[in-house]
């Protein structure tokens, strides 16, 4: 059906939201109301989806997402049956000291543990609940002891600026090998919080400066919005040759080509949980109708 509609042949990442409950509201997460929502992938579902992606668009991995996605009652069945097919697994988690044991139970099925992570302690726990940081940086320890592959995530805000190139001191040196950084979008509960939103762009020079002269050996990768220079119009048609980098499906099945459309319910395409396939559903206000870009990753230098 992507092929046939808009001419992707090819789709290298599914980031597959398996539930939207979290044991967190954290004030920028983008699903807003939808956390109090029941929808959920049922095992068979995520069997179907990751067997149609594999098998129709070459898929080659796979990031279960939330919500939180170790609340997902078959969380070690989902990892395990992706690495049956061949696809590699990774799992972006709030990284609570609650799912210790889960984190163990899947750490065979893992090729990445990434955690969320929005500044240091006092920044983050703002954010997101008081605990949570020390929590979070326990739970990159064992992952690391484990032998997991680990990487974090970092959403920007005009709060946190200042704690981007600290935070990634302070993984580099706790073994994380990477730090992949988010341009805030207002929209779920992010759009209740104005204030996060960094509105002079300019700081973005500053921050860039600070990450190339801090010594870094670990790779930081950013969302060109937060790049100091103009963005430009890169990917306004979304795929190129056919190649799509990654797709997102959501709990109620609603696939999001764009990263920057998540969360705003622009999708033109759903997976059919009943018959097990994706259908088109055209909107006049669709991501595809209003050309909404994709999110397009750069690496900072690094020595």
């Amino acid at each position: 059906m992507l092929d046939q509609i808009v001419g992707i042949t090819r789709v290298r990442m599914l980031y597959l939201q398996l539930l939207y409950r979290c044991n967190f509201s954290c004030r920028h997460c983008f699903h807003g109301e939808l956390l109090k929502a029941p929808d959920q992938f049922e095992l068979a579902d995520v069997e179907a989806v990751l067997h149609h992606f594999r098998d129709v668009y070459r898929l080659e991995a796979v990031t279960f997402l939330g919500g939180e996605p170790l609340l997902y009652p078959h969380i070690g069945a989902a990892c395990r049956f992706a690495k049956q097919l061949g696809l590699r697994v990774e799992i972006c988690t709030n990284a609570h000291r609650g799912f210790r044991n889960r984190i163990k139970a899947i750490a065979e099925s893992l090729d990445k543990f990434r955690v969320s992570l929005d500044g240091l302690e006092t920044r983050h726990d703002a954010l997101r609940q008081r605990g949570s940081f020390t929590s979070a940086i326990e739970m990159v320890d064992l992952a690391v002891r484990l032998g997991i592959t680990t990487g974090a995530t970092m959403t920007v805000t005009d709060h946190n600026l200042d704690d981007v190139v600290p935070l990634a001191g302070l993984l580099q040196q706790r073994g994380v090998a990477e730090l992949k950084l988010h341009c805030l979008r207002l929209v779920g509960n992010a759009a209740a919080h104005p204030d996060l939103e960094v509105s002079n762009t300019g700081k973005y020079a500053d921050l860039h400066r600070a990450i190339n002269n801090a010594g870094l050996t670990m790779p930081v990768i950013y969302d060109s919005d937060l790049s100091p220079a103009p963005a430009g119009e890169t990917c306004s048609n979304l795929v190129a040759g056919g190649w799509l980098d990654r797709i997102e499906a959501d709990p109620r099945g609603g696939l999001t080509v764009s990263c920057k459309a998540v969360g705003r319910d622009v999708n033109a395409f759903r997976w059919d949980k009943a018959n097990q396939t994706i259908v088109y559903e055209p909107r006049a206000d669709d991501e595809f109708a209003v050309g909404i870009p994709d999110v397009v990753y750069q690496n900072a230098s690094v020595r």
